[in-house]
């Protein structure tokens, strides 16, 4: 009978078992030239070269990822939350000019349809902005559908109110509410989530560009005493106080670690500068501001419902807490606290005399409706002309928190862009640092190799 060996089996399968042994052979190999001084030498000058080279190839993509996320937050995030939030100003000012238009009767003052067809122009072109950043994010996806979805709709509704108005037919009336329910319950909540939503991935951005690369740091630390280590290893074998490429490559190091760190300290206190007072008061800012727009859309409501406007004016009251007294729940103070120039400190404080003037105003046009002057009431609310009327000190107090937020949007891009400066060159820097401590680490383990030769 022929017996067969199976293929890879037994004697005739000598090269499946060097490939096998290769491991156990490669650290036999190791431990030979662990046994001897030069072998020892040659292992020290391989793992120094080798941490030295991944030290530096972790730390440049660390510092490079950290310079790309500063340059997001400034081309693209922050300008991208802005988008959001002038979408829901302009949806919301376009629903109290709706309202003041209708107000004055008959054909719509021409200032007051160009201020409406501004504001859904507008709030197009910023949702086409917004929009195109939305991709892999649901929630946000689903705001910009709503937006996209409900726009049209709502302006159909003003224009069918408007049509009404102008042939004096009462239905008007009915549309101009129906086209506010819809802004209020649809467009105006989608709005406001997604500026939540963008804000919110600013802020996760900003913390990203603030942290600390804490194993790269780790990674030099390690280096750093691998090459003190070594370089105590030589001085006691060789009786030499220094090793000229050892101190190089230390002093490389040492260059690269001091850099990163003052490089990082500084970067993250601009970002953390950029945030507590540029978007963060941007966004307090914002909050007040969609506050007095939505205040605002409720006294014009008031009159437009002529009588039956109790829950518009209930909210206006609620929500007039949120921009003036002094309790916690004004946005007002809050912004002031985080206000640093004095520009915007100032203009802070006309916003709440601004707000405070309104009020007063508002509280006029509420005694001149209720006590049957419709007409002096309609005036007083709506009028741009008077400097007293409810509708110039609105228009004061945005204008005022317009210029503010836009100082807080400077402030904000002026300290991200001090801290994009300061890791300017720096993950390049890393990587040559990196370099020059391998070959020094090269240079001075061949010398002590040589004298064995």
């Amino acid at each position: 009978m022929v017996t067969t060996t199976p293929v890879g089996e037994g004697p005739t399968a000598p090269g499946a078992r060097r490939v096998l042994s290769l491991p156990a052979t490669a650290v036999r190999s190791v431990r030979k030239s662990a046994a001897s001084t030069p072998g020892r030498l040659f292992l020290i000058g391989v793992s120094l070269v080798l941490l030295a080279v991944l030290t530096g190839a972790f730390g440049a993509i660390a510092m490079q990822q950290k310079q790309n996320t500063i340059d997001n937050l400034l081309s693209h995030r922050e300008p991208v939350a802005a988008a959001s939030q002038q979408i829901y100003r302009s949806l919301s000012d376009a629903d109290a000019t709706a309202a003041s238009a209708f107000l004055s009767g008959g054909t719509m003052p021409t200032e007051l349809r160009e201020r409406y067809d501004l504001d859904i122009a507008t709030a197009g072109a910023n949702l086409a902005k917004a929009s195109a950043d939305v991709s892999g994010v649901p929630d946000a996806e689903e705001q910009v559908n709503v937006l996209s979805q409900q726009l049209p709709i709502y302006t159909g509704l003003v224009e069918t109110a408007r049509a009404y108005n102008r042939q004096g037919f009462p239905a008007g009336a009915a549309y101009l509410r129906e086209a506010s329910g819809l802004m209020r319950a649809e467009l105006l909540p989608a709005a406001q989530r997604l500026y939540e939503i963008d804000f919110d991935r600013l802020s996760a951005e900003q913390d990203a560009a603030s942290s600390v690369p804490w194993f790269s740091l780790a990674l030099v630390l390690v280096l750093l005493g691998a090459l003190l280590a070594a370089q105590r290893y030589l001085t006691r074998r060789t009786n030499r106080l220094l090793n000229v490429g050892l101190v190089v490559a230390t002093g490389a190091v040492v260059v690269a670690l001091i850099w990163g760190t003052v490089a990082l300290l500084i970067e993250s206190s601009r970002v953390s500068a950029g945030h507590d007072h540029g978007s963060e008061q941007v966004e307090v800012i914002v909050q007040a501001r969609i506050v007095a727009l939505k205040m605002r859309a409720n006294e014009t409501l008031t009159l437009v419902a002529r009588g039956d406007g109790g829950d518009y004016e209930d909210e206006f009251r609620k929500l007039a807490e949120e921009i003036s007294g002094n309790g916690d729940r004004n946005l007002l103070n809050q912004a002031r606290g985080l206000a640093e120039d004095p520009e915007t400190q100032n203009l802070i404080d006309a916003a709440q005399k601004n707000a405070d003037d309104w009020l007063a105003a508002h509280k006029r046009v509420r005694e001149l409706d209720d006590g049957g002057s419709y007409q002096e009431a309609v005036s007083l609310a709506i009028s741009t002309a008077a400097k007293t009327s409810a509708a110039t000190m609105f228009s004061q107090l945005d204008d005022n928190l317009m210029k503010a937020l836009r100082n807080g949007r400077q402030h904000f891009a002026e300290e991200t862009s001090a801290a994009s400066n300061v890791m300017t060159g720096l993950a390049p820097g890393v990587a040559v640092l990196a370099l020059v401590a391998a070959a020094g680490v090269t240079m001075g383990i061949r010398d002590r190799l040589q004298e064995y030769r």
